[in-house]
């Protein structure tokens, strides 16, 4: 691994342009929204702040299957609260170790006022040459559970 003071940030290799979903919003808000942006996943805001994630999953299995109404039924309801972050400034190597830990293979990257700025996946760590077997060796880890 790269010295401490050379090693890539992550901030350098997150996805920036990081869409958001209001805790509020109909949860066809949300899934209209994934749909047109090709995306699985929304971290959720309430006032700017994070306050959940809500995937693909999560509007199919606590919503769709308790015939919950998309129109009026709020992301709140169905999103997970517990969201997996990493900071801005930390190291790649950092990322790895709390995607292992957690058990995730995305990560919400906040700011220093745990703002949401970015989004950084196990497949983005895996386009960097130097990260490709620890990547490759977390992802392994993770089909295992």
């Amino acid at each position: 691994m790269q010295s401490e003071e050379r090693a890539m940030r992550i901030g350098e290799l997150m996805t920036k342009n990081l869409e958001t979903i209001e805790a509020g919003e109909p949860i066809r808000a949300a899934a209209l929204r994934m749909r047109t942006c090709n995306i699985g996943s929304l971290p959720v805001l309430e006032g700017g702040q994070l306050v959940g994630m809500l995937t693909d999953r999560d509007i199919a299995v606590r919503s769709a299957a308790l015939g919950q109404d998309p129109n009026t039924t709020p992301v709140r309801e169905v999103m997970t609260a517990t969201v997996i972050t990493c900071d801005v400034d930390a190291t790649l190597e950092v990322a790895e170790q709390v995607m292992e830990e957690k058990m995730v293979r995305r990560l919400v990257v906040v700011d220093g006022e745990r703002r949401p700025v970015g989004l950084l996946s196990l497949d983005d760590l895996a386009t960097v040459p130097e990260e490709v077997l620890h990547a490759g060796e977390v992802l392994e880890r993770l089909q295992q559970v």
